[in-house]
């Protein structure tokens, strides 16, 4: 936590100072304080978890793990690069404090401005160590359960919030092509086989990105995973007019997407 909400919680500037001092707080960072705790003692690679929790739980800021990281911890890894372990990706409404670019992190934490579905929930919903799906109605709970899942993490009941895999493959897919490539995807996506089209066919209807849901039904075709077939396309707005994605690739007819030309071979 910063100094400004340990001082809304009543601690003075001369009580922090003391609590340092004594050694029942650290300071990682300039204005940045922890509790001690043995986790931080663990391999680097851990650290992260404990940020992301605390800005969820302590801070109660709107953020979720997303995109190629939410898959990552959702046993997805194997499909993907190494360069997701090196970035750790946030999504959310308001962006992170300025301190979390100074904690000494293996990792770097790169912040989307979530954007991307209408009627999307507030991932805040699911945060807190007591939070349980029996405290929340059915008419929220369903779209909570859409957007984000709770995976407890430290061997305690500490909750991080994360994209499920249906809304962090379209978290990712909206990186193409800037930021992630086609190959990664189509690696990816030959994994994908246990989808739930439920949650698919609620967030392409609420998806705002055409060239998102157009890729995702491109590469879904490709893979001829079972789920493809219970998607309802009548529910999505596939916009009109061509999309360039790839500067001297090939125009899928059907979706009206440039793809590279090595992927457009059946499988």
């Amino acid at each position: 936590m910063d100094s400004s909400w340990l001082q809304q919680q009543g601690y003075l500037r001369t009580l922090i100072s003391k609590y340092l001092h004594s050694g029942w707080l650290e300071s990682p960072a300039y204005g940045v304080y922890r509790r001690p705790s043995s986790a931080f003692d663990q391999k680097s690679s851990e650290k992260w978890q404990l940020v992301v929790i605390s800005l969820q739980t302590l801070l109660d800021l709107p953020v979720s793990v997303g995109g190629r990281t939410a898959l990552e911890l959702q046993g997805y890894a194997h499909y993907l690069l190494p360069k997701g372990s090196q970035e750790i990706h946030l999504y959310g409404s308001a962006a992170l404090p300025r301190w979390t670019a100074r904690l000494p992190l293996a990792e770097r934490l790169v912040f989307h401005k979530a954007h991307l579905f209408e009627n999307a929930p507030d991932p805040r919903a699911l945060s807190g160590p007591d939070w349980h799906m029996q405290t929340v109605t059915s008419s929220t709970s369903a779209p909570l359960n859409t957007h984000f899942i709770r995976q407890n993490w430290g061997g305690g009941d500490w909750p991080l919030i994360l994209s499920t895999p249906e809304r962090a493959i379209l978290e990712l897919l909206d990186e193409v092509p800037q930021r992630e490539t086609f190959d990664q995807v189509d690696a990816l996506f030959e994994g994908l086989t246990s989808l739930s089209p439920r949650r698919l066919n609620k967030l392409l209807a609420d998806c705002r990105s055409v060239k998102t849901k157009r890729l995702f039904l491109w590469f879904a075709e490709r893979h001829h995973h079972p789920w493809a077939d219970a998607l309802d396309r009548s529910r999505m707005d596939l916009g009109k007019g061509k999309r360039m994605l790839v500067r001297g690739g090939k125009l899928d007819s059907k979706f009206l997407i440039t793809v590279p030309e090595a992927l457009t071979h059946e499988i």
